[in-house]
């Protein structure tokens, strides 16, 4: 029996502010964006979308393929929670109509939380082959304005499909681990922005990466050359070429140190929507499936990190004729119909965002399900 991922799907925020309009209003050159760190825009939600709004918007064409028949368990994994009890994913559960004979909870742990659920989500179905798993990786990557993440910043979702006899990528069993206790990153209570020390959050992601691959090859893992690309957590891209010099002088010191063939078309969606959290990694593997060529057959690394800090190194195959199952366009055409929003109006939204108490939400979301706002203390939702 075989089990990985069946089908996947994202989706992100409905406005889009450019990292040009950024540095022009800065005064400095757009090349500390576009080549420095790898990144030419960032997806802004609207006003009605949260991370809810996008994991719907993500999940609904799996639905639509497949149904509902065999999700029993729906694990939603964010940085990004609405409520500091009621889980996400019962909102989600709520909001996509799914059978109360669902389990639904929400994980957290940074950046690396929805690979967590994959795991989590591979143990059930082999228990159960006959049920599937909805994954959800949804976040919305915010920092202080005029700090030095804030041209990191982003928002997306990706929903995946965990079953049996996949038809994108069977999961293999082997998998390297590394957890630190550090303060790389982290967003206490009171804020609604995070805190980091860049620097040393480089570090200890490849601090992470090593330790995790380490971890990799004593559990038995495949060889480095055997891998056709490589799928990192990118909270901006330049951080994957990074990780794959570092991977190759770790792992091939023989080799070429400086091969980062195997990050091609991993970067494309990520590029233009900045640092999703969770779902950066899974919209990495997105990109390769869509954008690359046809790797039937060949193994795919990822490297799953989560500051504070957890990292996760695994693998997979990619199932012969999956590019006959994804929805090649579909992302590109919700990339291209984000509006873009100027510099007064980003600037806007950004201090808006942490409104309290009761409030309505202007209609602005091209998703079939709003944010609709608050009415004493409960988050509404409304579906078109």
């Amino acid at each position: 029996m075989t089990i990985g991922i069946h089908d996947i799907s994202a989706a992100t925020g409905g406005l889009v502010f450019t990292l040009a309009d950024l540095a022009e209003h800065e005064g400095i050159d757009v090349g500390k964006y576009h080549r420095g760190i790898g990144q030419t825009e960032m997806s802004l939600t609207s006003e009605d979308e949260d991370i809810v709004t996008m994991a719907a918007r993500a999940a609904a064409p799996i639905l639509e393929r497949h149904g509902s028949t065999g999700i029993r368990t729906v694990v939603f994994a964010t940085e990004s929670g609405i409520d500091q009890s009621k889980a996400a994913a019962v909102t989600l559960h709520g909001v996509l109509g799914l059978p109360p004979e669902v389990r639904a909870v929400e994980v957290k742990e940074a950046c690396y939380s929805a690979t967590a659920a994959i795991q989590f989500a591979l143990g059930i179905v082999a228990r159960r082959p006959s049920e599937r798993v909805l994954v959800i990786a949804s976040d919305v990557a915010r920092y202080e304005l005029n700090s030095s993440g804030e041209a990191t910043q982003g928002s997306g979702a990706v929903a995946l499909l965990i079953a049996e006899d996949p038809a994108l990528l069977e999961i293999e069993p082997e998998s390297g681990l590394w957890t630190g206790d550090v303060w790389d990153f982290w967003r206490p209570n009171d804020r609604s922005t995070a805190l980091v020390d860049g620097r040393y959050s480089v570090q200890v992601y490849l601090d992470a990466l090593e330790g995790a691959w380490n971890d990799y090859q004593a559990q038995g893992g495949a060889e480095f050359s055997s891998f056709a690309r490589v799928c990192y957590h990118q909270p901006f891209t330049r951080m994957a070429v990074k990780a794959q010099q570092r991977l190759a002088r770790i792992a091939d010191p023989d080799g070429e140190a400086r091969d980062i063939d195997r990050l091609a078309d991993t970067v494309e969606y990520n590029t233009r929507i900045g640092n999703s959290y969770t779902a950066s990694i899974y919209l990495a593997f997105l990109s390769l499936l869509d954008n690359g060529p046809d790797l039937s057959g060949e193994r795919v690394g990822f490297f799953s990190y989560g500051s504070g800090a957890v990292g996760e190194f695994f693998s997979g195959v990619l199932v012969p004729g999956y590019k006959d199952r994804v929805r090649v366009d579909a992302l590109e055409r919700m990339l291209a119909s984000r509006r873009p929003v100027a510099y007064d109006e980003y600037r806007h939204r950004h201090i808006a965002y942490d409104r309290v108490g009761d409030f309505e939400t202007a209609d602005e979301t091209q998703g079939a399900v709003r944010f609709a706002g608050v009415s004493e203390h409960k988050r509404q939702y409304e579906r078109r």
